[in-house]
């Protein structure tokens, strides 16, 4: 299995324009939170409160690879994708057109905006080229939240001695 440092320093090599890395603190959010509204139906069962239902087994496996690839930021990305699993399982909880179109719509929108970042970024996304870049990219949003507040200098430095710093733009995109 790949390392923390390999799988973000792979992610990241397709991230490197700054206006890319914004819209992703936008549109991963949307993405991951569609997905897990779209799954949150059907339910199977109840345990300890919680929905039994492919987004609970999805976030579940997540979680797990996040915690296995490194433990602090596993722990943070087990809080987010709770709350996803929250916000997913009342939306279900609406009649369908309303699930449908939050679902959708949040999942459509995400992409646009994750679009528009690899337009400034002069690259195509990263899971075109590793399906991986799926699972990676949430993680990647919140490595880099935690780089910009000043946390994980170490992991930050090993990324970019391997892929380069992060640029403020219009280097990469040039037509």
């Amino acid at each position: 299995m790949k390392t923390l440092t390999d799988q973000l320093s792979q992610y990241a090599a397709y991230h490197r324009d700054r206006r890319n890395i914004l819209t992703h603190f936008v549109g991963i959010p949307m993405i991951v939170m569609a997905v897990a509204v779209l799954l949150a139906r059907p339910v199977f069962g109840q345990w300890g409160g919680v929905a039994l239902s492919p987004a609970t087994l999805v976030t579940l496996a997540s979680v797990l690879y996040y915690l296995r690839l490194d433990l602090r930021l596993g722990v943070v990305m087990a809080a987010l994708m709770a709350l996803c699993l929250w916000f997913a399982q009342a939306v279900a909880a609406q009649p369908t057109a309303t699930w449908l179109v939050v679902g959708i719509g949040l999942f459509v929108v995400g992409w646009v905006i994750q679009f528009i970042g690899h337009y400034y970024e002069g690259r195509k996304p990263a899971f075109v080229d590793d399906i991986t870049g799926l699972i990676i990219g949430p993680l990647f949003v919140v490595a880099e939240a935690g780089f910009l507040l000043g946390l994980r200098r170490e992991l930050q430095h090993d990324i970019e001695a391997r892929v380069g710093p992060v640029r403020e733009g219009s280097a990469a995109r040039t037509a």
